[in-house]
């Protein structure tokens, strides 16, 4: 694994640990999906639903494959080593991908304009000024928007224990707001 992608792995980690315990469970993915979803509110039901689908899927994965003493959490050491195993979290990572990018663009013009990028990256917990680093990253158009597509492949990249010097890596270093 680079070391790009150790950087991802362990924000990942402190970020998805929503009640802050030290450790992944049900309750951290709960607590997730509330925030994405109240910063999503002009979305539709059908948007909403499919992140519901797309967190729950992720927490299930990580049980599933993460849990080694099944004491239904997952610790960061268990986590750590697998969870940028495209194998085994590909598809998981692939759904979260498209539903959040999609909640993304609840008039359905295929495009995503910053504040709400930023309102639903908040949510989950990033840095405001490395959630502008990363847009900024992806290239937005004139107008200050980016496509669904591009988020979406940017989040699959993210996970990619292969790749480095991936507009993600702006969510990892410290930017000036």
């Amino acid at each position: 694994m680079r070391d790009e992608a150790a950087k991802r792995v362990e924000l990942v980690f402190s970020l998805f640990d929503a009640n802050g315990n030290g450790v992944l469970d049900s309750g951290d993915f709960d607590l997730m999906t509330g925030r994405v979803l109240e910063a999503a509110a002009a979305s539709d039901d059908g948007a909403k639903d499919a992140v519901r689908a797309a967190f729950r899927r992720y927490w299930t994965t990580l049980a599933t494959e993460l849990d080694a003493n099944g004491d239904g959490v997952v610790s960061v050491d268990e986590f750590r080593p697998f969870v940028l195993d495209p194998e085994r979290f590909g598809p998981a990572v692939a759904e979260f991908a498209e539903a959040l990018s999609a909640l993304g663009d609840p008039d359905g013009d295929g495009l995503i304009e910053r504040p709400l990028f930023v309102s639903l990256m908040r949510a989950i917990g990033f840095e405001e000024a490395n959630i502008h680093a990363l847009f900024d990253a992806f290239g937005p158009d004139a107008d200050d928007r980016i496509t669904v597509a591009t988020w979406a492949a940017g989040i699959e990249d993210y996970y990619a224990p292969d790749k480095a010097g991936i507009p993600g890596d702006r969510l990892v270093t410290a930017h000036a707001v």
